[in-house]
């Protein structure tokens, strides 16, 4: 954010014309910064800065105590969201989210996921290889760029008024939304975005329907890279002529609802059927909270994520609905048993040595872990989560920097008098001495375990801090001297 306040300085102290800045973070990372984003986006970028974050998002938990969709949480802070479906729209998405910002006046946001970044690809990085369009534009009378002096509701309603639609205009004079499978007797769409796009085109080849099938099926594909706001005139031309629209998209629905409002007001003679997450259900059954078991009537499961099988199996489901021919049908059944062999086969349990990961040797968490008999702890962010699965009672867990803090709710209710906290020490430095901070001002008996191993194990291995010598054992005991900690040991 303070890269796009440097013409607030006196005229003469700034090197440059403008600077942009990236943010990352997980999924976690995200929720804390989201007070960040909110501001910063209210406000604005210059004109030659602008703003790009990007959320690392687990929707399967693999490496994270919740799966986490921040796609929700940059729309709720107004951050037009990229999702890019592969490497080369990593780097392309990440031009166009900056231009993007700088046009509009915006922080861009940019969703992506384990199996787009950590995978590898052949990429394009001819700096004049992407040609970015400024779009034709009325902005309002200032412009839409951060200034200073500013109040909250002119940037509310700069933001609201003006920012939003010049990204708009952005996204559409430079095609991000697109539609790849058009035919001219069109019935049938589909509707995905980032993995679940690349997910839909496999489930497509899975179920024998190429892209001259597709054609002659009347079936068309649209491809969003922008999520939200969802650009209106590429989805409209998308959408216009079809009989029934299937969005395919992991976790909760964001195009989705964002199509159905766009379609709303259009005659019941033209509007297609919308179709995601709930397959269609006879009569009038109302939406999707008017079910009291909703999976009794999925199509696209909201929770873990979406394979290539899943989707086939719900566009074969919409497909054969609309009407196919026998023979068609019949090489989309034959293809369908082909999937489902494989499904079955891979639930099949072979039973082989099981062995849970384990702490490295050497290192620290294999005796600082340990309690004294009778005593137990609680868990924390890191490579000593691993403390759950071990003999060293040990339990529960909790968001990064609130390592023990459930202990200040719990105490009160509790006949034990003591509890120990694991937390280590890259968390201690990123936030856990809020914890810190908190048990203290709460004047809880609890012993916190500042596992140290000079070391940020899970992520490279780097040095804590921003010190060339890390941050030392000596340093942690005087600030936690300094919080108020009555013994140190």
């Amino acid at each position: 954010w303070g890269t796009q306040q440097l013409g607030f300085a006196p005229p003469g102290n700034n090197k440059f014309d403008g600077v942009f800045g990236i943010w990352y973070g997980k999924g976690p990372g995200v929720d804390r910064t989201s007070d960040v984003f909110k501001h910063g986006n209210m406000a604005g970028t210059t004109a030659w800065g602008g703003v790009l974050a990007i959320a690392g998002d687990d929707h399967v938990s693999k490496s994270s105590t919740a799966a986490h969709q921040s796609d929700h949480i940059f729309k709720a802070c107004g951050l037009p969201v990229f999702f890019p479906a592969s490497v080369q729209e990593v780097l392309d998405f990440g031009l166009h989210g900056i231009a993007l910002s700088r046009y509009a006046g915006v922080w861009a946001g940019m969703k992506t996921i384990q199996e787009i970044v950590e995978s590898s690809a052949t990429v394009d990085i001819d700096p004049q290889g992407l040609q970015i369009v400024l779009p034709d534009f009325e902005m309002p009378p200032g412009g839409v760029h951060i200034r200073w002096p500013d109040d909250p509701l002119s940037q509310e309603a700069r933001l609201f008024n003006y920012k939003w639609y010049a990204a708009l205009a952005y996204i559409r004079a430079n095609r991000l939304n697109h539609t790849v499978i058009r035919g001219p007797q069109d019935r049938f769409g589909l509707m995905a975005s980032g993995k679940a796009y690349n997910d839909t085109r496999q489930a497509l080849l899975d179920l024998g329907l190429d892209d001259h099938t597709c054609n002659r099926l009347g079936i068309r594909v649209h491809k969003v890279g922008v999520v939200w706001p969802l650009e209106p005139q590429s989805t409209r031309e998308f959408a216009d002529g079809l009989q029934e629209i299937v969005v395919v998209e992991e976790k909760r629905q964001l195009i989705e609802y964002q199509l159905k409002e766009e379609l709303y007001n259009w005659p019941d003679a033209k509007r297609p059927r919308v179709l995601g997450k709930f397959d269609q259900v006879d009569g009038d059954s109302g939406g999707e909270w008017s079910a009291p078991n909703p999976i009794s009537h999925s199509l696209l499961r909201a929770n873990a994520d979406l394979t290539p099988a899943l989707i086939a199996q719900a566009i074969a489901r919409r497909l054969k609905k609309m009407g196919l021919d026998a023979d068609t049908t019949a090489r989309i059944d034959a293809q369908l048993a082909v999937l489902d062999a494989k499904q079955q086969a891979m639930q099949v349990l072979e039973v082989k040595a099981d062995r849970q990961p384990w702490f490295c040797s050497g290192c620290p968490h294999n005796t600082s872990t340990q309690v004294p008999e009778g005593s137990r702890a609680m868990a924390g962010i890191g490579c000593h989560f691993m403390s759950l699965w071990m003999d060293r009672s040990t339990t529960g867990f909790t968001q990064m920097g609130g390592e023990g803090v459930p202990w200040v709710g719990q105490q009160p209710f509790s006949n034990d008098q003591h509890i120990f906290a694991n937390i280590g020490d890259g968390t201690y430095f990123h936030s856990g001495i809020l914890a810190v901070r908190q048990s203290v001002a709460a004047g809880v008996n609890i012993t916190y375990k500042i596992l140290y191993n000079d070391a940020v194990a899970m992520t490279g291995g780097q040095p804590i801090g921003e010190r060339a010598e890390g941050h030392s054992v000596v340093q942690i005991a005087q600030s936690m001297r300094a919080e108020g900690a009555k013994r140190i040991v």
